[in-house]
This record gives structure tokens, C-alpha cells and sequence, in this order.
């Protein structure tokens, strides 16, 4: 499934969000409650508390951050021909 151009904001929020909650929410689990036969079930709903959080911030926020992050870079001189 290809999405056009357009949805690329939409797509990327998506895939970033799923991608950070899944470790994160696995990792503070394990630390915090460590891992037994209900790890599934309490790292699963750190997952869906967390994850319609980190897409909303993530959408709202990337483009800010990427303006940010395009600044805090220094572009290398250009070279004489």
C-alpha cells in the first residue's frame, strides 16, 4: 500500500510513534514491574496509554523540530571550483 506525497507528515508520525512507544513502553515495563507472566499484559497498556500520546506529539511537533534541528546544523563552506 503506497500513500501519495501528501500523506507523508501522517505516514511518518505513524511509523515514528509506533516505533518509539514500542521500546519505550517494553523497556520502562520490564524496569519498573520486570518480566513474569503478566509482562504482556501491563507492557500492552503502557502501549495503548502511550501510544495515542506520542503520534499526537510527534505530528503536532516533527516540523518544529526539524526547522530546529535544520538551525542547530552547521552547513560546510562551500568549495571554490
Amino acid at each position: 500500500m503506497l500513500f501519495p506525497p501528501r500523506y507523508t507528515r501522517y505516514v511518518f508520525s505513524f511509523i515514528m510513534s509506533i516505533y518509539m512507544v514500542t521500546i519505550m513502553t517494553f523497556v520502562i515495563t520490564l524496569v519498573n514491574t520486570g518480566m513474569d507472566s503478566d509482562f504482556i499484559a501491563r507492557w500492552w497498556r503502557a502501549f495503548y496509554i502511550a501510544w495515542p500520546i506520542a503520534f499526537a506529539l510527534i505530528l503536532l511537533g516533527a516540523p518544529k523540530l526539524q526547522i530546529l534541528a535544520g538551525k542547530l546544523i552547521r552547513t560546510p563552506p562551500e568549495q571554490p571550483h
